[in-house]
């Protein structure tokens, strides 16, 4: 469901997004001064964790951080919620409109060769830990959202969470080892 977006017994929706590599570098890359002190710190806290969390998996990537050239750029962005996203480079996110935060994947056929993500500066400094573990899971190939109220306190990509949840649920944690099998 999550890596393809199939209904419960059903066909896939979208192709399979895959990493052919098996190192993955993550950095924060742009810091708007509306991130400036706190929420800056709580941002950089947040991908050191969901790096932890995401390493602990027992899948066949390993993920590491980089702030000079990432394969998957973190931008912290003064853009608002509802708000189009502009950006000075050709960045994957221009035009896009700004959620909470916002993943956008760099494809050839359907293997991923960069990842981007967005935050609003508008996303509560509470949420940060439990959105950007959501995002990176979501650059790794997982582009699905779940829309089931069940999976609420169980899964990282439940589309109708409060963003409280702040670890993988086991289904989070299958789904990337199915995706990304161990050597």
């Amino acid at each position: 469901m999550v890596a393809c977006a199939a209904p419960p017994q059903g066909k896939c929706g979208k192709p399979f997004y895959k990493w052919d590599k098996t190192k993955i570098t993550i950095g924060i890359i742009t810091r708007a001064p509306a991130f400036m002190g706190g929420k800056q710190k709580r941002a950089s806290a947040a991908v050191v964790r969901a790096l932890q969390h995401l390493n602990a998996v027992d899948m066949g990537l390993t993920l590491m951080p980089d702030t000079n050239d990432p394969d998957i750029k973190i931008h912290l962005l003064d853009t608002a919620r509802g708000e189009v996203i502009s950006m000075p480079d050709q960045s994957l996110l221009n035009g896009l409109t700004m959620a909470n935060a916002i993943t956008a994947l760099d494809v050839e056929g359907t293997v991923v060769k960069g990842a981007t993500i967005g935050f609003s500066n508008t996303l509560p400094i509470r949420q940060y830990e439990s959105v950007m573990l959501e995002e990176i899971t979501q650059a790794l190939g997982l582009i699905t959202d779940i829309q089931n109220p069940h999976y609420r306190s169980r899964s990282i990509l439940s589309q109708d969470s409060d963003n409280s949840l702040k670890t993988l649920g086991q289904q989070d944690k299958v789904a990337l080892i199915r995706h990304y099998p161990p050597n």
